[in-house]
């Protein structure tokens, strides 16, 4: 009788779930306060400040709040893009506000304003800077109105949450023409209604609050024709938004001076990918092809610190 062998066991294959990274360490030589509470009830969202530097004596800091990325459905208020625009923003003497958001992202600007005192910051100037899907809840902050029919539950809500102004990096502003949305669990052609809401597009007028946009036309992940729809509808609302091509260092430095004029722009960085920050790069951990900090900040200073003598 010949061997019999044992029957061979099935592979079985575990799928391996990544742990997620714990959040970066925000610098020691920023003054800051980490996991802040602001908002009501018992929502775990908290909020990391960097707390203004090199303020001049008895001047009130202007607040930037900084809202993630993370196609509405994840990241984090400390990673490193996050961590660039508020160490930069506390650097030039603001606050920033770098929040964990799921609703109600205009109780960070009640919040601010409810602790300006504390934090010896200017109600009155107030904007939001974010990337990707915060550069989309940066633009709708800046945009949104109360007519409009956001946020208004709560106990806060006769502290107007207006911004002055807004930047955003590479947001999917108009969902209309952008592909169906997780989030939403419904299609366009099911649910339109959703989408036009969920658009910045949907609440330019005349006059709308200042606006800076900032896209790479080598974005394949929110194509570049999402800031370009948002400056044609301002323009068609009597916005002026002018486009700006920067190939350079020289070319960044160059429009400081005109940028700073502008209500409205559109800057567009050549081949320039998603998710880069202030020191933009075509790729992750990539050499730093241009810095464009002090050009928005130029831009952000003409809008939310007081004008010099």
């Amino acid at each position: 009788m010949g061997d019999v062998s044992a029957p061979v066991p099935e592979k079985t294959t575990t799928k391996k779930v990544k742990a997620p990274k714990p959040p970066l360490e925000i610098p020691a030589d920023i003054p800051h306060e980490e996991d802040v509470s602001y908002l009501e009830g018992d929502r775990k969202e908290k909020a990391d400040l960097y707390l203004p530097m090199n303020l001049p004596e008895g001047q009130k800091a202007p607040a930037l709040i900084v809202i993630h990325g993370g196609g509405f459905n994840d990241g984090d208020k400390r990673k490193y893009r996050e961590l660039n625009f508020c160490t930069n923003a506390a650097k030039r003497g603001y606050l920033a506000m770098s929040i964990n958001y799921k609703l109600r992202k205009s109780q960070a600007v009640r919040w601010l304003k409810l602790n300006a005192d504390r934090y010896k910051i200017d109600p009155e100037r107030i904007g939001a800077m974010g990337g990707s899907a915060g550069g989309n809840v940066a633009a709708m902050l800046t945009l949104t109105r109360p007519e409009d029919g956001f946020d208004n539950a709560g106990s806060r809500t006769n502290i107007p949450a207006q911004l002055v102004c807004g930047v955003d990096f590479y947001g999917a502003v108009d969902l209309m023409t952008y592909h169906d949305m997780k989030m939403f669990a419904k299609t366009r052609e099911e649910a339109p209604e959703l989408y036009r809401k969920g658009s910045p597009t949907s609440y330019v007028r005349e006059k709308s609050p200042p606006l800076l946009m900032i896209h790479g036309t080598g974005d394949e992940t929110v194509k570049v024709e999402q800031s370009q729809v948002l400056r044609a509808k301002l323009e068609a609302a009597g916005n002026a938004c002018p486009e700006y091509t920067i190939n350079n260092q020289d070319e960044v430095d160059a429009l400081k001076g005109k940028l700073k004029g502008n209500r409205h722009a559109l800057l567009l960085i050549p081949k320039a990918p998603h998710t880069f920050d202030l020191a933009v790069s075509m790729k992750k951990d990539g050499p730093v092809m241009m810095d464009i900090t002090d050009l928005v900040f130029a831009w952000l200073d003409q809008h939310l610190k007081p004008k010099t003598k």
